[in-house]
Protein backbone atom coordinates (compact mmCIF):
# COMPACT_ATOMS: atom_id res chain seq x y z
CA UNK A 1 0.00 0.00 0.00
CA UNK A 2 1.31 3.53 -0.90
CA UNK A 3 2.51 5.70 1.77
CA UNK A 4 0.21 8.34 0.68
CA UNK A 5 -2.57 5.48 1.00
CA UNK A 6 -1.90 5.27 4.27
CA UNK A 7 -1.58 9.05 5.57
CA UNK A 8 -5.34 9.90 3.73
CA UNK A 9 -6.76 6.58 5.88
CA UNK A 10 -5.19 7.98 9.08
CA UNK A 11 -6.23 11.43 8.65
CA UNK A 12 -10.07 9.91 7.64
CA UNK A 13 -9.53 8.66 11.18
CA UNK A 14 -8.70 11.62 12.70
CA UNK A 15 -11.10 13.35 11.06
CA UNK A 16 -13.48 11.07 12.07
CA UNK A 17 -12.67 11.04 16.18
CA UNK A 18 -12.79 14.92 15.56
CA UNK A 19 -16.28 14.95 14.73
CA UNK A 20 -17.62 12.18 16.95
CA UNK A 21 -16.05 14.41 19.96
CA UNK A 22 -17.89 17.79 18.33
CA UNK A 23 -21.20 15.83 17.91
CA UNK A 24 -20.95 14.49 22.27
CA UNK A 25 -19.81 17.90 23.17
CA UNK A 26 -22.87 19.57 21.26
CA UNK A 27 -25.48 17.00 21.34
CA UNK A 28 -26.00 17.56 24.89
CA UNK A 29 -27.09 20.89 24.15
CA UNK A 30 -29.95 20.45 21.90
CA UNK A 31 -30.86 16.97 23.63
CA UNK A 32 -34.76 17.04 24.72
CA UNK A 33 -33.47 15.67 27.97
CA UNK A 34 -31.30 18.61 28.81
CA UNK A 35 -32.67 21.64 27.01
CA UNK A 36 -33.81 23.26 30.43
CA UNK A 37 -30.74 22.70 32.13
CA UNK A 38 -27.58 25.24 32.58
CA UNK A 39 -24.69 24.53 30.70
CA UNK A 40 -23.04 23.49 33.90
CA UNK A 41 -25.68 21.18 34.79
CA UNK A 42 -25.97 19.26 31.15
CA UNK A 43 -22.88 17.33 31.39
CA UNK A 44 -23.30 16.41 34.78
CA UNK A 45 -26.67 14.37 34.09
CA UNK A 46 -25.92 10.19 34.75
CA UNK A 47 -27.07 9.51 30.65
CA UNK A 48 -24.97 11.61 29.29
CA UNK A 49 -21.67 11.01 31.79
CA UNK A 50 -22.64 7.37 31.20
CA UNK A 51 -22.17 8.06 27.23
CA UNK A 52 -19.01 9.91 27.72
CA UNK A 53 -17.80 7.05 29.72
CA UNK A 54 -18.89 4.64 26.91
CA UNK A 55 -17.55 5.90 24.68
CA UNK A 56 -13.96 5.56 25.36
CA UNK A 57 -13.72 2.01 23.76
CA UNK A 58 -14.77 3.87 20.70
CA UNK A 59 -11.73 6.44 20.69
CA UNK A 60 -9.24 3.21 21.80
CA UNK A 61 -10.83 1.40 18.55
CA UNK A 62 -9.74 4.39 16.31
CA UNK A 63 -6.48 5.32 18.13
CA UNK A 64 -5.86 1.31 17.44
CA UNK A 65 -6.68 1.94 13.63
CA UNK A 66 -4.55 4.63 13.50
CA UNK A 67 -1.75 2.77 15.34
CA UNK A 68 -2.46 -0.45 12.80
CA UNK A 69 -2.40 2.18 9.41
CA UNK A 70 0.89 3.09 11.20
CA UNK A 71 2.36 -0.71 10.85
CA UNK A 72 0.65 -0.76 7.53
CA UNK A 73 2.88 2.20 5.94
CA UNK A 74 5.70 0.77 7.36
CA UNK A 75 5.07 -2.72 5.98
CA UNK A 76 5.03 -4.26 9.12
CA UNK A 77 1.82 -5.53 8.98
CA UNK A 78 2.78 -9.43 9.83
CA UNK A 79 4.14 -8.54 13.40
CA UNK A 80 2.68 -9.67 17.11
CA UNK A 81 1.74 -5.91 17.37
CA UNK A 82 -0.54 -5.74 14.64
CA UNK A 83 -1.95 -8.84 16.06
CA UNK A 84 -1.95 -7.07 19.19
CA UNK A 85 -3.71 -4.22 17.68
CA UNK A 86 -6.43 -6.23 15.97
CA UNK A 87 -6.71 -8.21 19.50
CA UNK A 88 -7.68 -4.48 21.31
CA UNK A 89 -10.03 -3.58 18.21
CA UNK A 90 -11.76 -7.28 19.24
CA UNK A 91 -12.34 -5.90 22.49
CA UNK A 92 -13.14 -2.44 22.49
CA UNK A 93 -15.84 -3.64 19.63
CA UNK A 94 -17.18 -6.41 22.32
CA UNK A 95 -17.18 -3.58 25.23
CA UNK A 96 -18.85 -1.21 23.53
CA UNK A 97 -21.68 -3.84 22.43
CA UNK A 98 -22.16 -4.26 25.54
CA UNK A 99 -22.22 -0.78 27.16
CA UNK A 100 -24.82 -0.26 24.10
CA UNK A 101 -26.92 -3.37 25.23
CA UNK A 102 -27.25 -2.07 28.86
CA UNK A 103 -28.00 1.95 28.08
CA UNK A 104 -30.85 -0.06 25.76
CA UNK A 105 -32.24 -2.08 28.80
CA UNK A 106 -31.37 0.77 31.07
CA UNK A 107 -33.51 2.88 28.47
CA UNK A 108 -36.49 0.31 28.30
CA UNK A 109 -36.77 -0.90 31.94
CA UNK A 110 -36.49 2.52 33.92
CA UNK A 111 -37.83 4.99 31.46
CA UNK A 112 -40.77 2.93 29.59
CA UNK A 113 -42.96 4.33 31.06
CA UNK A 114 -41.87 8.56 30.85
CA UNK A 115 -41.20 8.12 26.69
CA UNK A 116 -41.20 5.97 24.30
CA UNK A 117 -38.14 3.97 24.06
CA UNK A 118 -38.52 2.25 20.13
CA UNK A 119 -36.20 5.01 18.46
CA UNK A 120 -33.25 4.69 20.85
CA UNK A 121 -33.58 0.97 20.90
CA UNK A 122 -34.06 0.67 17.21
CA UNK A 123 -30.55 2.86 17.16
CA UNK A 124 -29.27 0.55 19.79
CA UNK A 125 -29.58 -2.16 17.90
CA UNK A 126 -27.93 -1.15 14.81
CA UNK A 127 -24.96 0.22 16.82
CA UNK A 128 -24.96 -3.06 18.45
CA UNK A 129 -24.85 -5.05 15.24
CA UNK A 130 -22.22 -3.00 14.21
CA UNK A 131 -19.81 -3.42 16.81
CA UNK A 132 -20.23 -6.97 16.67
CA UNK A 133 -19.61 -7.28 13.00
CA UNK A 134 -16.21 -5.41 13.98
CA UNK A 135 -15.75 -7.38 16.62
CA UNK A 136 -15.98 -10.88 14.30
CA UNK A 137 -13.68 -8.80 11.75
CA UNK A 138 -10.69 -7.74 13.56
CA UNK A 139 -11.35 -11.69 15.24
CA UNK A 140 -10.83 -13.27 11.59
CA UNK A 141 -8.07 -10.43 10.68
CA UNK A 142 -6.31 -11.22 14.36
CA UNK A 143 -6.02 -15.08 13.31
CA UNK A 144 -5.48 -14.81 9.89
CA UNK A 145 -2.49 -12.05 10.70
CA UNK A 146 -1.92 -14.03 13.65
CA UNK A 147 -0.91 -17.19 10.84
CA UNK A 148 0.76 -15.59 8.95
CA UNK A 149 3.13 -14.63 11.80
CA UNK A 150 3.57 -17.68 12.86
CA UNK A 151 4.64 -18.84 9.24
CA UNK A 152 7.01 -16.38 8.84
CA UNK A 153 8.76 -16.58 12.33
CA UNK A 154 8.61 -20.35 11.49
CA UNK A 155 10.19 -19.27 7.96
CA UNK A 156 13.05 -17.10 9.37
CA UNK A 157 13.83 -20.48 11.43
CA UNK A 158 14.40 -22.26 8.69
CA UNK A 159 16.61 -20.23 6.71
Amino acid sequence: MKRSSTIFLQVVIVLIGILALVIMIRFPLTEGRAVNLDLFNIYFDPFIVYGYLASTPFFVALYQVFKLLGYIGQNKVFTPSSVRVFRNIKYCAIILSVLIVMAALYIRIFHATDDDPSGFIAVAIVATFISIVIATVAAVFERTTQNAVDIKSENDLTV
